[in-house]
């Protein structure tokens, strides 16, 4: 694969990562290390610094056998054609493997499911997008090369359409809003993200759906998606998610986590060009939390 460069500047790994091109930093990083990328004809390594007219050669190396290994796990699959599978993830699911999570994550599940072995990642095959553990809602999945790179593209153009529900502690005097506010790793505990001066371009717009005594329901709408994304921007306009144990505060809402939800997902489809957009309901101990807060039961205790 070949990509000249234009008016890009800065390393090398970090250009290619937001060229739209379906690869990872880290995959591109490693590919870096074992030579199989060139500019102008010679391997740099990862911090070479772009020049406009850069010719860069990748040699895509051939999949490597996948990590993860498959696992008998029911999934809740909202739609599957030949390149993309949506899935609808319930709280307490991790997305793929990671240190203490070995096995039980939706990829577990994915690769008994389906052959994902095309693409080249071992750990997060087809994974375009992620969700937290204890958030539940719609995922879209890549089976093929030219699947990811097309979702990503999109995620990347803000063209894909996300909307979450999320439960939060106390009342809005507006009924809909903007934050806009960058977001980088915490200084104070590198387990957490935080608003910082120089953290990355973030955007959650909201609209409150309903009103209670000391929460608000509120639809919110993702222009950017960072990790943690909505958990940090309402914690940092005081309204955190309720159940949240890392962002919220200790008397919250009894729930399985955080009271947040991915309702709605839309893209353009990688071969059809079809507009594709989905939704998933709620899940029950959602929907049982708001009905007992329009009776006027609160449920609220020490999380932690």
């Amino acid at each position: 694969m070949k990509f000249t460069v234009t008016t890009q500047t800065g390393r090398i790994d970090k250009v290619l990562s937001q060229a739209d091109l379906g690869f990872t930093r880290s995959q591109l990083q490693n590919w870096l290390k074992a030579d199989l990328i060139t500019v102008n004809g010679a391997a740099v390594k990862a911090n070479y610094k772009v020049a406009p007219a850069d010719e860069i050669d990748i040699t895509v190396p051939e999949p490597e056998p996948l990590d993860a290994v498959p696992e008998d796990i029911p999934l809740d699959i909202v739609y599957e054609d030949d390149q993309v599978i949506v899935v609808n993830k319930p709280q307490g699911m991790v997305v793929h493997p990671a240190p203490g999570h070995a096995t039980g994550t939706l990829v577990n599940g994915l690769l008994y499911h389906v052959d994902l072995s095309a693409i080249n990642d071992v750990m997060r095959p087809g994974i375009v997008h992620r969700i937290d553990k204890d958030t539940s809602g719609l995922l879209m999945v890549a089976k093929t090369p030219e699947a990811q790179q097309s979702l990503s593209a999109q995620l990347k153009d803000k063209s894909s359409i996300r909307e979450y529900y999320a439960l939060v502690h106390g009342t809005f005097k507006e009924d809909h809003g903007r934050i806009d506010a960058p977001l980088g790793r915490d200084p104070k505990d590198r387990k957490k993200q935080a608003v910082v001066p120089n953290g990355r371009h973030a955007v959650t717009n909201f609209e409150v759906v309903e009103r209670f005594e000391k929460f608000t329901l509120i639809k919110c709408i993702l222009e950017t998606g960072r990790t943690h994304q909505i958990r940090v921007h309402l914690a940092y306009i005081k309204h955190p998610v309720a159940g949240d144990p890392m962002y919220g505060p200790k008397q919250t809402l009894i729930g399985k986590g955080q009271f947040l939800h991915a309702a709605k997902l839309g893209f353009v489809h990688p071969t059809t060009g079809k507009l594709l957009i989905f939704e998933a309901p709620l899940p029950a101990i959602f929907e049982e939390t708001l009905e007992k807060l329009r009776r006027g039961i609160d449920t609220t205790h020490k999380i932690r």
